[in-house]
């Protein structure tokens, strides 16, 4: 019998046990903390083997170790698993051995921009009525689901840098790469190490596969010499494989108009740019006007600029989503008038004071909360007005009471929400509470 262990039971790591279970092999799972600390259950580990509260020797004892992506690869145990030998990769490494050799991966990773590209992309094959899933740090483990069965034609993936840091004969059909930006850099030694981590999306990758790039990304051409397959390249620039006039954008096979859709701002149109280079690169008849379609009957993604309410003309949008400073550069550029944003959460090592030009144009006041206000307090000293909350929903009335009609409240924080939630989803549900809780009292 084949042996495998798990290192860390979150979401993926549980999936991954569950799938090695399913497919005959002896698994034990490792989980540092204790079990009354998981979000797990007694009757989702039934079957399974394992320990919580520390890591035990009994690890050494399986050759191969599927390390969950929240665990740095700097962390003793992990020294010490290399140090013995054990082979260690990520779920997604994993998954890909497993998968059924017919169906086919899109992959999609960078620093901003990931979520709402694969959703398109995941939209637009279900609406042409292919067999499609969806999958990866968009919230669904690929391990829970039926890879190993020819269940789909693509799967397509979103993967952050820490499910690419373990990965070896990982081989994605297409590989899109959006943007690199500086981000994660508490847990990497250096933006470099960081930006090879998303390059080895590209790695396994051969002449017969396609690379998909943002030309315009400076960090990615430094190492596009490390790209071995064929590349596409979009960009509102000149050298793009997808041309803008006005707005259609067209490739040989598409035209998309995007005053159509849902999907605003710059960052959004380089988006649909990924997404139509996929599409292209498909070995398939596409129909163009069903996909033109579809691409307009995308309705978004929650926590990225959504909006949530208008209380007496004041509009409020929840873009929890926003985790780092570019994703907020995107955000307030979305926008034809200054507005009142809410920032700050947990502190992944950014220097925000690069926001600085784009709040002196976008932004009415700053809001600041969370483990990083006196940090951006500091780095925002030139910014007035701005002030300090002790909580999210503090500084959500106070941007209410000093609105007037027509303006906005924005929830764009540039950072992790772990200083006070689970996560951004859980940050940006109670923002939408908070603003609920508010236009209830208005009525």
């Amino acid at each position: 019998m084949k042996k495998i262990a798990v290192l860390g039971i979150a979401r993926s790591g549980l999936s991954a046990a569950l799938k090695a279970r399913e497919l005959g092999y002896q698994v034990f799972i490792s989980e540092y903390k204790k079990l009354e600390d998981c979000d797990v259950t007694l009757q989702e580990l039934a079957g399974l083997d394992y320990e919580f509260g520390g890591h035990s020797d009994k690890l050494y004892d399986f050759p191969q170790i599927i390390v969950s992506p929240g665990i740095p690869l700097t962390t003793p145990i992990i020294k010490k698993l290399q140090a013995n030998g054990n082979e260690l990769i990520s779920e997604i490494e994993f998954g890909f051995r497993i998968k059924h050799p017919a169906t086919k991966i899109i992959a999609v990773t960078g620093s901003n921009g990931k979520s709402t590209t694969v959703s398109l992309i995941y939209h637009i094959l279900n609406e042409l009525h292919i067999k499609v899933a969806l999958a990866g740090n968009i919230g669904i483990a690929f391990t829970s689901l039926p890879i190993e069965k020819y269940a789909y034609d693509y799967v397509v993936l979103e993967l952050s840098s820490f499910q690419l840091d373990l990965v070896y004969d990982f081989r994605p059909d297409i590989a899109v790469l959006l943007n690199i930006t500086p981000d994660h850099l508490n847990r990497y030694e250096s933006f470099e190490h960081y930006s090879l981590a998303k390059f080895n999306i590209f790695k396994e990758q051969t002449e017969t596969d396609t690379a998909i790039i943002f030309d315009k990304d400076r960090q990615i051409n430094s190492y596009i010499h490390l790209i071995p397959s064929k590349i596409r390249r979009f960009s509102l620039k000149e050298r793009s494989d997808v041309k803008l006039d006005n707005t259609n954008l067209s490739t040989s096979r598409l035209l998309i108009d995007i005053s159509k859709t849902s999907l605003k701002g710059e960052h959004n149109i380089l988006n649909i740019m990924a997404t139509m280079l996929v599409l292209e690169s498909l070995p398939m008849t596409l129909d163009s006007e069903l996909t033109a379609k579809a691409f307009t009957s995308f309705k978004g993604l929650a926590h990225r600029l959504e909006f949530v309410a208008d209380i007496n003309g004041v509009t409020f949008v929840n873009d929890s989503k926003a985790t780092n400073t570019d994703s907020v550069k995107y955000a307030l550029s979305a926008f034809k008038q200054r507005v009142r944003i809410i920032m700050g959460g947990s502190d992944k090592g950014e220097d925000f004071g690069i926001l600085l030009e784009h709040l002196n144009i976008y932004a009415k006041k700053l809001y600041l909360i969370g483990e990083t206000k006196a940090k951006m307090m500091k780095q925002f000293e030139e910014f007035t007005p701005k002030e300090t909350f002790d909580n999210l929903e503090e500084a959500v009335k106070k941007a209410f009471t000093e609105s007037h009609p027509n303006d906005i409240i924005i929830l764009s924080p540039a950072c992790a929400s772990y200083d006070a939630y689970k996560n951004y989803e859980h940050r940006g549900d109670s923002f939408r509470m908070i603003v609920e809780n508010l236009k209830n009292n208005e009525q």
